[in-house]
């Protein structure tokens, strides 16, 4: 059954992934994969919840549903309207850079389908589930609620923050040092990361819910060791405001800022 659920899963994922990059390459702008990035979850999770699960929908996989497809939306909406008006990416620029005349092969793989591969993965706790829901939802389950919900504020609340210094002119190749980004270099990626331990919580009970381990460990390992904050503060690595914020503030966790970091 667990077979059944991850094979509908990859399949329509599979389609859906092949409908944004031939969006991408006419419009010459692979941040769309970005901005389908929540979205996906939702093809990969609904595929697997309608075409290949047990057909009896258990109130611990629908909850498991509804809460990603929340988060989804969320960070659809929010990368959308930031993305409005500024064109490519600059990851995606450089790879262009980069790849020169493979970059619609390489865009393919290492865009859209690693992406998609990606999503599968992260998405276990909730195919996992569909497979296999287990006990009936219990007042346990509400430490796993909790814990989304906390990790699901503290990602939008940074986020819109980041939204709105950027928008003023004045902050114009400036860091953000106040509100959450105060306490951590990357609040919002610290709340991506709690929610999806919310989300391996709710999905444990279920027979195979060890296996749900793989998606908040491998939001951590992207976010800490790949595209997370190494790309990002990458970018930042020769300015001196980013380097003084980052003497003070923590990258991760957050904490209290460190001799006396601008409030």
């Amino acid at each position: 059954m667990v077979s059944d659920v991850y094979s509908a899963a990859a399949l329509t994922l599979l389609l859906f992934m092949l409908l944004l990059f031939a969006i991408g390459q006419a419009a010459r702008d692979n941040s769309i994969a970005d901005i389908a990035y929540g979205p996906a979850f939702v093809v990969a999770c609904w595929g697997g919840l309608t075409l290949g699960g047990p057909g009896e929908l258990h109130p611990r996989a629908l909850l498991l549903f509804a809460l990603v497809a929340l988060w989804a939306a969320r960070l659809a909406v929010h990368l959308a309207i930031r993305h409005h008006g500024r064109g490519e990416d600059f990851r995606y620029r450089e790879f262009r850079r980069q790849w020169g005349r493979t970059v619609v092969w390489r865009g393919l793989l290492q865009v859209y389908l690693l992406q998609g591969a990606i999503v599968v993965v992260i998405a276990t706790p909730v195919l996992v589930t569909i497979a296999a829901p287990g006990p009936p939802l219990g007042y346990a389950d509400l430490l796993a609620v909790l814990l989304f919900a906390v990790g699901l504020l503290f990602e939008a609340i940074s986020d819109r923050q980041l939204l709105i210094f950027k928008k003023n002119p004045a902050n114009r190749g400036r860091i953000i040092t106040h509100g959450l980004w105060r306490y951590s270099r990357h609040p919002n990626y610290f709340g991506e990361a709690l929610l999806w331990w919310g989300v391996f919580l709710l999905a444990l009970p279920g027979p195979h819910g060890l296996y749900a381990l793989i998606a908040p460990l491998t939001i951590l390992f992207l976010l800490l060791k790949v595209s997370g904050i190494p790309m990002l503060e990458k970018k930042y690595q020769d300015d001196p405001e980013f380097q003084a914020y980052r003497a003070k503030t923590n990258a991760f966790f957050p904490g209290l800022p460190r001799d006396g970091a601008t409030r």
